[in-house]
């Protein structure tokens, strides 16, 4: 099984730790976070891995090499001018015959690739969306009102919000639906998508996930290495 990692980001958010180096190759405990996410694919059954790079590419090619000390045959494919989150897919669409996972390079989880994958190729759809759910606490109390009359009151209630989670199973024929040579975010094609009408499945994720794309994310990372992913 194939997947790609999006590594082509310039890690803005996180400066001044990504002045030296790419985000992708922050340490976290003993590894990098591409490393943390390598070993995870590998170890659920996926053997061939692109990293699709931009800023300070050769940093991250020199890093890995071929893949052997992983396991896994690596391609790094750079890109020349930034081609956004979905971009940077199409320059593989000679390499990429099968169903395949996409993931942003900023990503922890636990999330169990194989069965994620396993539950998009039996989908009629062309793309799966994993999704996340955000419990964020409300800081004042809701009130409900009718005129000029009190109703009810929530105490602080939790927001939910479902989010996009960065990670995806593309099927090949999804490749003819982005532009070559352009900026082209993965935003730009689920809306294409929907405005075609072609179904898009999503997956929620229930295990640990965590962005980092902020230094607080990477401070927060340093702390749950140990328990999730040491």
């Amino acid at each position: 099984m194939k997947a790609v990692i999006l590594s082509g980001g310039l890690g803005t958010r996180l400066k001044p730790f990504t002045e030296v180096i790419p985000k992708p190759l922050l340490p976290i405990g003993e590894k990098a976070v591409l490393e943390i996410q390598i070993e995870h694919l590998r170890d659920n059954g996926f053997n061939h891995i692109f990293l699709a790079t931009n800023y300070k590419s050769a940093y991250i090619e020199n890093f890995f090499g071929d893949g052997s000390k992983y396991g896994v045959n690596l391609t790094v494919s750079k890109e020349d001018k930034p081609l956004g989150t979905a971009g940077p897919v199409k320059l593989l669409e000679a390499q990429l015959h099968e169903p395949f996972l996409v993931m942003n390079g900023d990503i922890l989880t636990q999330l169990p690739y194989k069965k994620l994958y396993d539950f998009a190729i039996n989908k009629s759809s062309l793309l799966t969306i994993c999704t996340k759910e955000i419990v964020t606490p409300f800081q004042f109390g809701n009130i409900h009102t009718e005129g000029e009359y009190v109703t009810g009151i929530e105490e602080k209630p939790d927001i939910r919000t479902t989010i996009l989670a960065g990670i995806y199973i593309f099927k090949p024929e999804i490749l003819e639906l982005i532009p070559a040579d352009e900026y082209f975010g993965m935003d730009s094609l689920i809306k294409s998508m929907l405005a075609k009408g072609l179904p898009i499945t999503h997956y929620p994720i229930q295990e640990y996930w965590l962005d980092i794309g902020q230094v607080k994310d990477y401070e927060k990372a340093q702390e749950v290495y140990r328990e999730h992913f040491k």
